[in-house]
C-alpha cells in the first residue's frame, strides 16, 4: 500500500475522496494534495586506502544486508547537510569532499506502507576512519574496495546503481556550497 492509498477522506474537510490518486483532489473543498517521493541521501564513504564503508543493517527492511551510511532528509535540510547528519548518527564519522554520484528511485517498506523514495547517492571522504562506531541501526561495518563488493549483498536497488556508477569510473559532481 502506498501513502496515497491510505486517504479515503479529505484531511481538510472530511469529504470522501477516491483513494490512490496522485494528486489527491477533494471534490468538496478543492484541496489538492501531492504525493511525492521521500528524499534520502547516502554515501560511499572512502578511506585513504580507497576502500568504501559498508554498514550491516540491524533492522528491516533488508536486515543483515549491506547498506551505505545515510537516511531520510529532514524538512529544511540540504541533501549534503542531511547526509553529514546521518553519517554522524549512524557511524560517528565526519566526511569531506562530498560529491553527488547519481540518483535512483527506490521504495521503502515500513509498517505496511511502501514509500516511494528518490535516493541521492554521494561519494565522500572520511576525515578520521579510526573513530567509526556502529549506532543502533547498524549491526556492524566493513571497509572494502568497491570492486570487492558483490551487488547481491546490497540492501536496496539504488545502492546497486551507485556501485555500477563507481565500477564505470564515475567520481561524482563537485559539491556546491
Amino acid at each position: 500500500m502506498t501513502p496515497q492509498d491510505l486517504f479515503r477522506f479529505c484531511p481538510r474537510c472530511g469529504a470522501a475522496v477516491a483513494p490512490g490518486g496522485s494528486p489527491l483532489r477533494c471534490p468538496a473543498c478543492d484541496l489538492t494534495l501531492f504525493f511525492n517521493p521521500t528524499v534520502a541521501a547516502g554515501a560511499f564513504v572512502f578511506n585513504p586506502a580507497g576502500e568504501v564503508l559498508l554498514t550491516r543493517r540491524a533492522k528491516e527492511p533488508a536486515k543483515g544486508k549491506f547498506g551505505i551510511p545515510g537516511g531520510f532528509l529532514d524538512f529544511g535540510e540540504s541533501a549534503e547537510d542531511g547526509l553529514r547528519r546521518e553519517i554522524r548518527e549512524e557511524v560517528n564519522l565526519e566526511v569531506t569532499a562530498v560529491r553527488l554520484l547519481c540518483s535512483a528511485p527506490n521504495s521503502y517498506d515500513y509498517k505496511g506502507v511502501t514509500y516511494p523514495v528518490c535516493d541521492l547517492i554521494f561519494i565522500a571522504e572520511v576525515v578520521e576512519a579510526a573513530v567509526a562506531a556502529a549506532a543502533d541501526e547498524v549491526a556492524g561495518f566493513e571497509w572494502r574496495t568497491p570492486a570487492a563488493v558483490d551487488p547481491a549483498e546490497m540492501a536496496f536497488p539504488s545502492m546497486k546503481v551507485g556501485l555500477r556508477f563507481l565500477a564505470d569510473g564515475h567520481r561524482g559532481f563537485v559539491e556546491r556550497r
